[in-house]
């Protein structure tokens, strides 16, 4: 009996050991922090370039001195983690005639040695060597001769004369062709070429068309496409699980305010192996989301923007999932002044992803993930963490940046752990996200829309582009083809043709080389 409560006071004591050695360790871990960014600090006033006030340099590296000697005299914590990543593939290098193999040879150049040439009969040819060099030509425009015969009857000469019919036309006077209407979409959507660029590029080439003409293409070709557009819009609509997001494009109206640029907004929705649709607004209004969700029930996933929230109170039959790449970035945010507690935090969302990734790996089919590995493994997983999150905020201030991601993640931790209940249900957004990057190059490069009516011309034709890309279509290919066939399908059979359906005319052409 006594030894036993010699034995707990021993065990008590300990206890209160540890908790004094931690609560030590903390403040030594917060003290060098604070210090390591005083530190960064003065190192940017004293070293770094661009002030625009003077400093007193010999003060600066007193209190550097003594920032580092304070830093110094910390007993440095170490701490062993060990953990466990897949083996990098590494391909093998291609040498330079793979790379290039596909490549057509359009000319071969033979050349004679000096000493063979001037007396060739006392020579025989034994080997030869073999290199090549990759050249170029410019684009050419040419133009295609259309001739319609007219014919009349040699016996029945009242017969009227016959000719075919006029092949129909793409554009006004059919100038026009389906192959450069893709070039000219290709251009700008993929390849970020304004207009006016491309106007002085077409004039270097010896052709003038003007920029104003090449607009007024953009809006016909976005109209072929939209057909197209609406069926993969409905079809989102109708699949039950959407991933949405939004990004803001100035334009300018020349009707309202001359020389001012206002901001728009191209709201997109996708899911993961389907097709990618932007839809054109003026404002980032809660009400644009509803008008373009209108009818739609499933899983809605998002960032944690208001409009998602007050759209999933509003309807009962959508279920609103967070995306786990947004809470990531908000404790990097913090790794910095806070980094041995953020990067616990990071190592758990880390655990969350290496099991998707390895599920992934493995063709896990989802109702297996839903029921059996995510509600075993990642929940057991998300419990921990959200301990974690919740000691961490007890700690941290409010107005600090892992405060901020404390607070951001568990105000909304019954949308993102919701994932783990629905197997298509991907653990973050990132994929809606990587198919609005296009958008943001080219934005960088042509600026504004030229007008608020344009861009819905630009959502038509970046869904059918990256759509393609997603599939692993070529979109000049693409683009060329469905114009070509556009005007003489019906209706009802352009659902044939849209990039989940879309079959080529060319029997040569092999998606397997296209670089998506």
């Amino acid at each position: 009996m006594i030894k036993d409560l010699i034995l707990e006071e021993q065990n008590q004591k300990l206890k209160e050991q540890t908790q004094t050695q931690q609560s030590e360790i903390e403040s030594q871990q917060n003290e060098i922090a604070i210090l390591r960014q005083q530190i960064k600090w003065l190192k940017s006033q004293l070293f770094g370039r661009g002030k625009s006030e003077k400093v007193d340099t010999r003060q600066l590296e007193l209190a550097l001195q003594q920032a580092e000697a304070s830093v110094e005299g910390q007993t440095p914590i170490k701490e062993t983690i060990t953990y466990e990543r897949d083996k990098p593939n590494t391909k093998k290098r291609q040498s330079k005639e793979e790379r290039y193999e596909h490549l057509p040879i359009k000319e071969t150049v033979v050349i004679i040695p000096d000493e063979v040439k001037a007396d060739p009969d006392q020579w025989e040819e034994i080997d030869e060597e073999t290199t090549f060099e990759i050249d170029i030509t410019k684009p050419e425009l040419f133009k295609r001769q259309i001739v319609r015969k007219k014919y009349r009857h040699k016996i029945n000469r009242s017969l009227p004369p016959v000719m075919a019919p006029a092949p129909e036309q793409l554009t006004e006077g059919g100038m026009a062709s389906a192959g450069l209407l893709s070039w000219i979409m290709i251009c700008k959507y993929l390849d970020h070429l304004p207009l006016y660029r491309q106007e002085k590029i077409f004039e270097r080439w010896g052709t003038k068309l003007s920029r104003k003409t090449l607009a007024r293409w953009v809006e016909i070709v976005s109209q072929w496409l939209k057909p197209i557009y609406n069926h993969m819009y409905q079809n989102l609509i109708d699949g039950g699980y959407i991933q949405a997001d939004e990004t803001p494009v100035n334009y300018n109206d020349p009707d309202i305010k001359k020389g001012k640029a206002e901001q728009g907004w191209l709201w997109l929705i996708s899911r993961p192996g389907a097709d990618v649709v932007f839809d054109w607004r003026l404002s980032r209004r809660h009400s644009e989301l509803t008008t373009l969700l209108k009818n739609y029930k499933g899983l809605l996933q998002s960032d944690f923007y208001a409009a998602y929230e007050n759209f999933d109170k509003n309807n009962e039959e959508v279920i609103w999932l967070g995306c786990w790449a947004h809470v990531r970035r908000n404790f990097l945010k913090a790794q910095e002044q806070n980094p041995i507690a953020v990067n616990h935090v990071l190592r758990l969302i880390g655990h969350l992803y290496s099991n998707e990734k390895k599920w992934d790996k493995q063709k896990v089919r989802y109702d297996r993930r839903r029921t059996q590995l995510r509600q075993s493994e990642s929940m057991m997983t998300l419990k921990l963490l959200r301990k974690v999150i919740q000691h961490l905020i007890k700690k941290s201030l409010p107005g600090s940046n892992l405060g901020k991601a404390c607070a951001y993640t568990l105000n909304h931790w019954k949308q993102l752990e919701r994932y783990c209940e629905h197997g298509q249900a991907r653990i973050d957004n990132n994929i809606a996200e990587n198919a609005i990057r296009p958008t943001a190059v080219g934005k960088k490069n042509w600026l504004f829309i030229g007008h608020p009516k344009a861009g819905q011309r630009s959502a038509i034709i970046y869904s059918i582009i990256i759509s393609c890309q997603r599939r692993g279509i070529d979109p000049a290919v693409y683009i060329k083809d469905v114009l070509s066939r556009l005007p003489n399908m019906k209706i009802k059979d352009v659902i044939t043709i849209i990039p989940q359906n879309w079959k080529p005319i060319d029997n040569n052409y092999s998606p397997a080389k296209i670089n998506s």
